[in-house]
């Protein structure tokens, strides 16, 4: 038995280099999925988010539950196909409205992701459109987003072309405000979201990163287990304004990648040659939520005073979705409100 990390990115290494991309695939899998026993986990699921410690303190108050319409749909092209679900709120009537696509993390699903995050319960409140793509287990056996092969990081390849189609079929079928396009994800769908932003910078106003990883910071399976344990080195990612949520103690993801994916947005908006584009600090405030973790809360603005970055660092945290119900997976239900905060931070961004 592979019982390291390192031992499962050498044995990855071997199979890539034998020609063997399907066990090298499925070995990155078992890998991601290693880092806790399953008895932590909800048992209907496995994968990269089984490191999650569920918390005992109760939730805070749960917000009115959502009351608008679910649909369920498929979307088709050349790239491939993939279902989705959308949440119309009751105050859709035709009206221009914002658009979130999120991204949900390994062996997740679209309405266990819903769940787990609220989102919906915000969207009905705001009047927001929310897409949730699924992956399938014939692209990936765990359901994990390949943000880390390079066919998978291009613009009009693989699975960002399938998810901004998504994303397009929706702003076809209802009225979307395209200047209010936003995406965001958990884990390995946070690594995906990153990839969105950096490829289809035109589409997406903001993005949010929940325990994620920066753009192209690994373009095989050896390469993405060394990205999740030292940050790796990212590729260009570009200036989409960008929020963070990352524990501090998270051994599933490390939370070098939180600064990495700060790092590279800093370093692309100074590196433009535009000094209104740069963006400086960072100016930290502290504070824990009440019954929450305590968090360090990083912002950087530009010239103007624009907040364009914004990195939430959760004190004593894992790797779950912080402020989260536990009638989803992978939640920890102790703020930060992950959700209010991130749809906060969307639609302060509206780009003209």
């Amino acid at each position: 038995m592979i019982d390291s990390r390192s031992a499962y990115a050498a044995e990855a290494l071997r199979l890539t280099r034998a020609g063997h991309l399907a066990e090298a695939t499925a070995l990155i899998q078992r890998g991601l999925g290693s880092a806790t026993s399953p008895s932590r986990a909800r048992p209907r699921v496995h994968g990269i988010l089984e490191s999650v410690r569920a918390p005992q303190p109760a939730p805070p108050a749960a917000a009115s539950p959502a009351l608008g319409e679910t649909c369920r749909r498929t979307h088709r092209e050349p790239a491939g196909s993939r279902t989705y679900e959308l949440y119309v709120p009751t105050a859709y009537t035709g009206q221009p409205v914002p658009l979130v696509v999120m991204l949900h993390g390994g062996s997740q699903d679209a309405a266990d992701f819903a769940a787990g995050t609220r989102m919906n319960d915000l969207a009905e409140q705001h009047a927001v459109l929310v897409a949730y793509p699924e992956q399938s287990s014939a692209a990936n056996q765990g359901r994990y987003w390949n943000w880390f092969r390079p066919s998978d990081q291009r613009r009009g390849s693989g699975e960002p072309a399938i998810l901004a189609g998504i994303t397009g079929q929706v702003m076809r079928d209802y009225a979307v405000d395209r200047h209010r396009v936003y995406v965001a994800g958990l884990s390995a769908g946070g690594a995906m979201a990153a990839v969105m932003a950096a490829t289809y910078p035109d589409l997406y106003a903001a993005v949010g990163v929940h325990s994620g990883l920066a753009y192209a910071v690994a373009h095989d399976v050896a390469s993405a287990f060394a990205a999740m344990r030292d940050g790796g080195s990212p590729g260009p990612a570009g200036s989409t304004p960008t929020i963070v949520f990352h524990g501090d103690r998270d051994s599933t993801v490390a939370p070098v990648n939180a600064d990495r994916i700060v790092a590279s947005l800093v370093t692309a908006s100074r590196a433009n040659g535009d000094a209104g584009a740069a963006l400086f600090g960072p100016s930290t405030t502290t504070g824990s939520g009440g019954s929450g973790h305590r968090f360090s809360h990083n912002t950087y603005r530009d010239a103007d005073g624009t907040v364009m970055c914004e990195k939430w660092t959760v004190h004593g945290g894992g790797h779950a979705w912080f402020g989260g119900s536990p009638a989803g997976s992978y939640t920890d239900p102790r703020g930060p409100d992950a959700s209010t905060e991130m749809l906060r931070f969307f639609l302060e961004h509206r780009p003209h």
